[in-house]
């Protein structure tokens, strides 16, 4: 193999030179260039941003996919340029355990029947689950990552390069500073205000682009609200799923679910009024709203101009509370 010896220890050198530099710096004997102010916050808040970002990206993978091997097969998948494996989350796994347990022990007993009713309703679930962590992966993830992996990776590249810009010129103020003769001090200078003019424009391109950084929070901004969107409708979904399930699961002969739904002789029925169950309980917020209690069971009545809240009564007590917080009573 040809080494050309020359350029190795030019570079050995060169290396070298910017160990000595570098390290007179940190001492304090060696003059070095100070970027300004506000360059200084631009690049402390892209460096905040970043290790943040990073932080945030690794918690909501965890959060969403659990399973670390499952997420370092993702990973993998994602490098190759493949699909995913369309795999069953426990959700699904257990519901699809409980419908084939439920078959073997007989849909018309009471025990079969309510196994498969849970089962199908975890398959449900699982389902719902499925969709939220592909939008959350859409809306929130993906921009993350981007960001991450372009604005982010461009910004430390221009950096670096800055760096050694600083370096190269101040190692020509140097030289000025060394000169011993006339020709020396003019070829320092000359060498000098091309280190400084390359210097100033990549700070000046290294600046717009951190200044990119706000715009891209900005648009961290809104995909958030998306997640939180997402996220508000899954659970949503899930409550939904779950008050179904457990009007299934009353109606079953047999099923001790039916005595949690028995109205207590405490809420007596008015006239043009309904009864509802308390499914978990709730502080009001103003005098305006009624407390609630889990399993209490009150009287309730429609107002036509609110469809999310309700008219409840217990005793002398009177005020607004949630349909969200309520299984209504079939008479």
């Amino acid at each position: 193999m040809d080494f050309n010896v020359k350029k190795l220890v030019k570079d050995a050198g060169a290396a070298l030179s910017r160990v000595v530099q570098l390290t007179e710096e940190t001492l304090g004997t060696s003059e070095k260039t100070e970027l300004d102010a506000h360059f200084e916050h631009l690049a402390e808040r892209a460096n905040v941003t970043k290790t943040w970002t990073e932080k945030i990206l690794r918690n909501m993978e965890a959060m969403l996919t659990p399973n670390p091997g499952n997420r370092i097969e993702d990973f993998f998948y994602e490098k190759i340029d493949k699909r995913k494996p369309n795999r069953l989350s426990n959700l699904e796994y257990v519901g699809q355990d409980m419908i084939d347990a439920g078959n073997e022990f007989g849909p018309g007993i009471a025990y079969g029947s309510a196994l498969i009713k849970v089962g199908r309703c975890q398959q449900k679930l699982g389902q719902i689950e499925r969709d939220f962590i592909g939008t959350s992966a859409n809306c929130y993830i993906q921009p993350l990552r981007k960001f991450l992996e372009g604005e982010m990776k461009t910004i430390s590249k221009e950096m670096a390069i800055l760096e050694t810009k600083r370096l190269d010129l101040d190692a020509c103020k140097n030289r000025v500073r060394k000169a011993r003769s006339m020709l020396g001090q003019q070829n320092a200078e000359r060498e000098l205000r091309v280190a400084q003019s390359e210097f100033d424009r990549q700070a000046e391109i290294t600046k717009l682009l951190l200044e990119g950084v706000s715009s891209s929070q900005a648009g961290h901004l809104r995909c958030l609200h998306e997640f939180a969107e997402a996220q508000t409708r899954h659970y949503a979904q899930c409550h939904a799923t779950m008050q179904e399930l457990q009007r299934e699961l009353a109606g079953l002969s047999g099923s001790s679910f039916h005595s949690t739904t028995t109205p207590s002789s405490s809420a007596p029925m008015e006239n043009g009024q309904d009864r509802a169950r308390v499914v978990c309980d709730y502080t009001a917020r103003d005098s305006s709203e009624l407390n609630l209690e889990q399993d209490e069971v009150i009287s309730v009545s429609k107002i036509s101009e609110d469809e999310d809240y309700l008219i409840g009564f217990r005793g002398n007590q009177r005020g607004k509370v949630p349909k969200a917080y309520l299984e209504m009573i079939s008479s």
